[in-house]
């Protein structure tokens, strides 16, 4: 019997599963994840999952009492995967196999099981499955604390389970010939013809009990990572129309593919809310909306259109409206993250915060009808009386633990939410817009100063400010947060916090070899004695991060540095089978070797996806201002992609295409009408 939810469980350590070597089919809510050989051995993170809950954990298939040998196996689409395995016909001397069995997984709870005869005789024999399910939490499946398996009943085709919280079952069609409840076994006595083949169908269902008896699901400790609590959410289809490249550079091209594909699997709406789409964070650590994600992943699809970036900011703000925080807690919800080493975990709430003013100004600029932008503008004020607040007499953004640090990035966000707030208070006739440009020009000023302690080299930033003013030298990828200034009117990027002689630093210190490791850039410079490959913010790649990187430095005009870690990313890619994780190990790229995962690296993860579709456009320099009626093209003249032509992107609303020339010419070639090419 499965422990009940009230009953005390044992203090087991949390153990993440390693997820690097999984096969996972994403259509959120519902997902799949197994080995490469496809049988779910209630190992890990085996198991359908549906409404949050691991319907099964168990199918392991069976030809005459042996498992077939696996052959090949991965992801189909980003909701579906193919599994290979062949088989000897027993007692057939013949040494190659006549037999194929072909699994064919679907996300959203569908196996279907084909077995194929190649030989030249008919075949007789068993095909068992064995199902079973412990009905927990994927955050505690993710964490290693899965529980024991439950009893099963036969019911109607198939298998059934129950738990006072929930119920999940098993049909198969067709019937079986016989089912088992005390192994949890159904088994078909299979005749397959020569050249023929026969299929079984599982269908796998969960439902969590009523509310009248409902009662949590146990998940034996803390979560992995704790996400915003949303109603009931489903699958949503995609906000965008089919985004298609067409570049030199073929891996391009399966990347944005690959990671547009993912991002539809990671789409979810709730049940009271069908028109407001937002993104689940990441599989398996964060399968639900984090705030600060979703708002990331939302600004770096803007190109795709402004759905997404509506239904991600009407989300979080009726979560603001509906939460009340305290006096001095950020407006937008979030939970720590881990900072790296010397530096307490940072506030993924305060990022959100920031971040929701600058969405939303930019999605304005890209084409957000202003209505919808106006009925958003009260929870951006929110934000920005936040963040008068927090800036206090130091006027800088302080870490949310007491006495903790300034850190830089925190500044880069406050500063850009200055400017977008700012615009978006004139643009809808409010008052305060003189103030935070004020303020911004303020903040720049104290951070060139401050944040950029002489060496005798040049110096470089410092990674954050103690509150008795001394700097944390460590040099990383979130320095790349300084060079993403954002998308003003006219098509303009604002100024940022570095001035030109220190971007200039900034842009060789990331372009050096132990910053950039040829596969991207590192989160930590290999020369920091801190340094460690797999260190989330200590040494690992971030695809976020380099992606920001490569458009920051293409934009201030360092193109060699920006090409180069575009090219290392792309070659990352390949290499994951251009599916990104959301990092991945900063070991040093040499001939004939590959980028190392990270065994915790969530994969899909909408950041991730999200930050490669920012990346390949980044050559095109798109900047639109919708309400201005125009846009404006900055491509980079080195063309690292070399030709390339993009089609079913937004600005305006409408869609939009454009052509990128070997020679860094760029054309538009749908737009819509009135569009005005910008200056």
């Amino acid at each position: 019997m499965a422990p009940h939810p009230s009953a005390p469980l044992p203090c087991l350590p949390a153990v993440p599963q390693p997820a690097h070597a999984t096969v996972v089919c994403v259509a959120a809510p519902a997902l799949a994840i197994s080995p490469e050989d496809g049988q779910l051995r209630a190992r890990g993170l085996d198991g359908f999952y549906q409404d949050g809950l691991r319907a099964l954990a168990r199918c392991e298939v069976r030809l005459a009492g042996a498992e077939p040998l696996a052959v090949e196996g991965g992801t189909s689409g980003a909701g579906s995967a193919r599994f290979t395995a062949v088989a000897r016909v027993p007692g057939d001397p013949d040494p190659d196999p006549a037999l194929s069995v072909e699994r064919v997984r679907h996300a959203e709870g569908v196996e279907r099981v084909t077995v194929r005869n190649a030989g030249p005789r008919p075949v007789r024999l068993p095909l068992e499955v064995t199902l079973g399910t412990d009905l927990f939490a994927l955050a505690a499946v993710a964490s290693g604390r899965p529980g024991p398996e439950l009893p099963c009943r036969v019911h109607g085709s198939g298998l059934r389970w129950s738990a006072a919280w929930a119920e999940a079952g098993v049909a198969a069609r067709p019937a079986p010939d016989a089912a088992l409840s005390s192994a949890g076994l159904l088994r078909w006595d299979l005749v397959v013809p020569p050249g023929a083949s026969r299929t079984v169908e599982l269908r796998v269902s969960c439902h969590r009990a009523r509310p009248a008896r409902r009662v949590a699901p146990p998940t034996r400790g803390k979560r992995p990572e704790s996400r915003v609590p949303a109603p009931r959410a489903e699958h949503a289809a995609p906000p965008w129309s089919v985004v298609r490249s067409a570049c030199d550079e073929p891996s391009a091209d399966a990347l944005l593919r690959t990671s547009v594909e993912d991002l539809g699997g990671l789409l979810l709406r709730e049940t009271a809310w069908p028109g407001d789409v937002h993104l689940a964070s990441g599989v398996p650590w964060r399968f639900g909306l984090s705030p600060a994600d979703g708002l990331w992943a939302a600004r770096l699809l803007l190109p795709l259109g402004t759905r997404l970036a509506g239904g991600t900011l009407r989300t979080l703000a009726r979560l603001s409206r509906a939460r009340r925080p305290d006096a001095g807690q950020a407006p937008i919800p979030g939970p720590l993250r881990q900072a790296g080493p010397g530096l307490p975990p940072a506030s993924t709430g305060t990022e959100a915060t920031l971040l929701f003013v600058s969405v939303l100004a930019e999605a304005r600029r890209w084409g957000m009808p202003e209505r919808e932008a106006a009925a958003l503008l009260p929870v951006a004020e929110a934000c920005l009386g936040w963040l008068r607040t927090a800036l206090g007499d130091r006027g800088y953004v302080p870490d949310p633990a007491a006495g903790g640090p300034f850190r830089a990035e925190v500044q880069a966000h406050a500063h850009r939410a200055a400017l977008h707030g700012a615009e978006l208070l004139d643009a809808f006739g409010r008052p305060g817009a003189g103030e935070w440009r004020e303020r911004a020009v303020a903040l720049r000023d104290r951070f060139r100063a401050d944040f950029w302690p002489a060496d005798g080299h040049g110096g470089r930033p410092a990674a954050a400010l103690l509150r008795d003013g001394r700097p944390v030298g460590a040099l990383g990828s979130a320095a790349a947060h300084l060079l993403d200034t954002g998308l003003l009117g006219g098509g303009r990027l604002a100024e940022g916090l570095l001035d030109k002689a220190q971007t200039e630093q900034l842009a060789r210190l990331l372009g050096a070899p132990d910053m950039d490791c040829g596969w991207g850039l590192r989160s930590r410079s290999a020369r920091d004695p801190s340094f460690n490959p797999f260190g989330h913010r200590s040494g690992a790649v971030r695809v976020h991060d380099s992606a920001l990187a490569v458009a920051g430095l293409a934009a201030a005009g360092f193109e060699r540095e920006a090409a180069a870690l575009l090219r290392g990313v792309l070659a990352a890619a390949e290499a994951f089978g251009y599916r990104l994780p959301e990092m991945y190990a900063g070991e040093q790229r040499s001939a004939g070797r590959r980028p190392l995962p990270h065994p915790t690296a969530c994969r899909p993860a909408a950041v991730a996806a999200a930050a490669a579709v920012h990346l390949l456009l980044a050559p095109a320099g798109v900047r639109p201002d919708a309400p201005e009626g125009l846009v404006a093209l900055r491509p980079m003249a080195t063309a690292p992609l070399g030709a390339a032509r993009f089609t079913g992107l937004s600005v305006a609303g409408r869609p939009f295409g454009l052509r990128v020339s070997r020679l860094g010419m760029a054309v538009i070639e749908e737009a819509a009408p009135g569009l005005q090419l910008g200056a």
